[in-house]
């Protein structure tokens, strides 16, 4: 009896142990993204996937569009409720980081993520006061795309130069109709094209140290070229794209059936554009214009990061979710190039091995980070200027295209405003 006592013991605290165990190793973090359908798609198959593969492990989604994602996300961080796991802008670590506080340091979970697999030039990207907030996912840059079809239904190629590009709206409008333009770029891709300009004809930083380095007459230039171009019937108005009714481009029936042929946009985002082609097969890379002038205009950024939240009750199975992610086989298998070619060698190398890389997406890249001279200043994106409806970008360049600013009023705008948030 003694003997059956003392097993029926042990066999009690092994089970109690093993409970415990099980308990310690049950968890729940959530997971927030922003995107299109194919990036929706391929982010929750590897969240599922990750789930089977660690049965104590339970991950919350939320995912939607772009549209009023980032005012939703800074609520939350400012609240305190945003998840555990959020895909950023790699400025948000500035914007929102309150000085490197939001975010975890990511350096103090390197034994669960192989830091080792990032350039140190993109971790530096993503360091605050030394602390290492966000974790690089791809390098990305603006290049124009354009829909082969349309131009061929015009009877022209798709431009290679900015004369190209200025003598095809006149083509568009005679030929195809009124509803037809070469090129389409709402308030925020104007702001891009701007400073793609800029630097290309006098080679400076839009940004530099802190400080803008262009001024009223130079930026007033560009504001003068965009009216000159919705005059000559290369871009629609900003009333003409807010009259589409549409949440987002990639969604405007004037991209999908070929209206509006061509888009300046990320490498890293693409493919959405692409998908919602009525002829996917129609999207082509285009190329950066020589003739603004002597300087590779354009600009290159991380492209996005994935930032652990200081709220995240258990950050350590966060940052194991995360190396799953970017540097192991089945995630980064799952999700390829969804958020543009890899920064993760080990991420890139599965990529390549596996021929996973999306060739549109290789291409563009390609493009980009052999053609830009420039890196993005981080408050290029600060909320203020870029915040849609409301921000100053957005009342400049409304304010130009509907005719109630001039050039030049608009250009101080930008400037004052510009100037306000460095000055924080």
């Amino acid at each position: 009896m003694k003997k059956l006592f003392a097993l029926l013991l042990v066999v009690s605290m092994l089970a109690a142990a093993g409970a415990n165990a099980l308990a310690a190793e049950t968890t729940a973090i959530s997971f927030a993204w922003w995107g299109g359908d194919a990036r929706h798609e391929a982010t929750q198959a590897a969240v599922n996937a990750y789930m089977a593969a660690n049965p104590g492990v339970t991950i919350s989604t939320d995912y939607g569009a772009w549209t009023g994602w980032e005012e939703k996300v800074s609520t939350a961080l400012y609240a305190g409720t945003a998840a555990d796991i959020n895909q950023a802008n790699w400025s948000w670590l500035i914007n929102y980081g309150n000085g490197g506080k939001t975010f975890v340091d990511l350096n103090d979970y390197a034994e669960y993520i192989d830091l080792t697999q990032f350039d140190q030039s993109a971790l530096d990207t993503c360091t605050v006061d030394g602390k290492l907030n966000g974790l690089p996912i791809s390098v990305t840059g603006r290049i124009f795309y354009w829909n082969s079809d349309t131009f061929a239904k015009a009877g022209i190629d798709f431009p290679k130069s900015f004369a190209e590009l200025k003598a095809a709206g006149e083509v568009f409008k005679t030929k195809l109709g009124d509803d037809y333009y070469p090129l389409v770029m709402g308030e925020y891709d104007r702001m891009i094209f701007m400073v793609y300009y800029l630097e290309s004809k006098y080679g400076k930083a839009w940004i530099e140290n802190s400080q803008l380095q262009y001024g009223a007459a130079e930026i007033a230039e560009v504001f003068d070229v965009l009216k000159e171009l919705e005059a000559a019937h290369v871009i629609p108005s900003i009333k003409t794209i807010l009259g589409d009714g549409a949440e987002s481009l990639d969604k405007n029936p004037k991209w999908t059936d070929g209206r509006y042929a061509g888009i300046l946009e990320w490498d890293s985002s693409a493919s959405k554009f692409q998908k919602a082609l009525s002829n996917p097969d129609a999207f082509t890379v285009g190329e950066y214009f020589a003739d603004l002038g002597a300087y590779q205009g354009g600009f290159t950024k991380v492209s996005m990061c994935f930032a652990i939240s200081s709220t995240a009750k258990d950050p350590v199975a966060c940052a194991k979710f995360l190396n799953y992610l970017l540097n192991e086989k089945e995630g980064v298998e799952l999700l390829n190039s969804q958020r543009g070619i890899p920064v993760s060698k080990q991420g890139l190398s599965i990529c390549k091995e596996n021929s996973l890389l999306d060739p549109l997406v290789a291409a563009a890249n390609g493009k980009v980070v052999a053609w830009c001279q420039f890196k993005l200043d981080p408050y290029f994106e600060d909320a203020g200027l870029r915040a849609e409806n409301d921000g100053v970008y957005y009342d400049a360049q409304q304010g130009v295209s509907y005719g109630d600013y001039t050039s030049a009023e608009a250009a101080q705008i930008l400037i004052d405003g510009i100037n306000e948030v460095l000055a924080k």
